[in-house]
């Protein structure tokens, strides 16, 4: 049902973004958005991870480290790679008190989880290896690709809203529509927002129970989840606040987000997640 659902958050998306710029520039202007899209596409697949990761400041673990807390950690990761039947990922830590993790590749063979220094300190063992658990869910349930797709088409729907305010839309007879611009500018990216914010939810739920499998202990990422919510809360995470379009790739909201789960939430509240696992 998760699947099925991604699919029609998706296509709605893409069928938003033809529309935009069917609306902008007609068949030409609506040829010239999937071409953008897809060169966008293409550049997402292959430099994703590495864009994500720059971008979050995060630092590989070396298999040689001398921190017995990272040792463990990626030992840790390893294993449970092994129980899910994955390849084992790089593994990547992020210097920030506040405590999060999120995962990032475009398949299994090319995917990376990164934790942050708070997290590490925060959680005990066991709690952490439910958090990786959920990131190993997203990487093989392939949710990275998925989630860099949604965040490219609701970066590019936003740039075409913005083309809309100078260049277009046009009337039947070629005059300039200067109010349907100005609409299009301000309710395409809230709507593309909307869908992004959807597939997040969705996706996390399945990540959940996902990781629940992996590591053999549901509680272990139910109590991880209750600790991560009060510490997003407490702490500022100074990456995601630099790039806020980033913030659905994390386990829970890093912008220290409150409130229950709601149309507008990047992820579902902590208490339906701990309900469900």
């Amino acid at each position: 049902m998760g699947t099925a659902k991604t699919f029609v958050l998706l296509a709605a998306m893409t069928a938003l973004f033809g529309a935009i710029g069917y609306l902008v520039g007609g068949v030409p202007g609506m040829t010239i958005a999937f071409v953008i899209a897809a060169a966008m596409n293409v550049f997402a697949w292959w430099n994703s991870d590495k864009m994500v990761l720059r971008m979050q400041g995060a630092q590989e673990v070396p298999e040689e480290t001398s921190n017995a807390m990272l040792r463990a950690f990626r030992q840790d990761v390893a294993r449970l790679a092994d129980r899910a039947g994955l390849p084992p990922p790089k593994v990547y830590i992020i210097d920030t008190p506040q405590p999060n993790a999120f995962a990032t590749g475009r398949n299994p063979k090319h995917a990376a989880v990164a934790a942050t220094t708070g997290l590490l300190n925060m959680l005990t063992r066991e709690e952490v290896a439910g958090v990786m658990a959920h990131e190993l869910g997203h990487v093989q349930n392939r949710d990275t690709l998925t989630m860099t797709v949604t965040a490219t088409l609701a970066g590019a729907i936003g740039m075409l809203a913005n083309f809309a305010m100078f260049f277009g839309p046009r009337d039947s007879e070629g005059r300039s529509n200067p109010i349907l611009g100005i609409a299009i500018m301000i309710l395409a990216p809230i709507a593309a927002g909307i869908v992004q914010m959807a597939i997040s939810r969705s996706r996390e739920y399945e990540a959940d129970a996902r990781g629940a499998e992996i590591c053999g202990n549901p509680l272990w990422l139910a109590s991880a989840l209750e600790k991560i919510e009060r510490g997003a809360r407490a702490q500022i995470n100074p990456y995601a606040e630099r790039s806020p379009a980033m913030a659905h790739m994390y386990i829970a909201n890093p912008l220290n987000g409150r409130g229950p789960d709601n149309l507008f939430s990047t992820h579902p509240s902590t208490a339906n997640r701990v309900e469900a696992l």
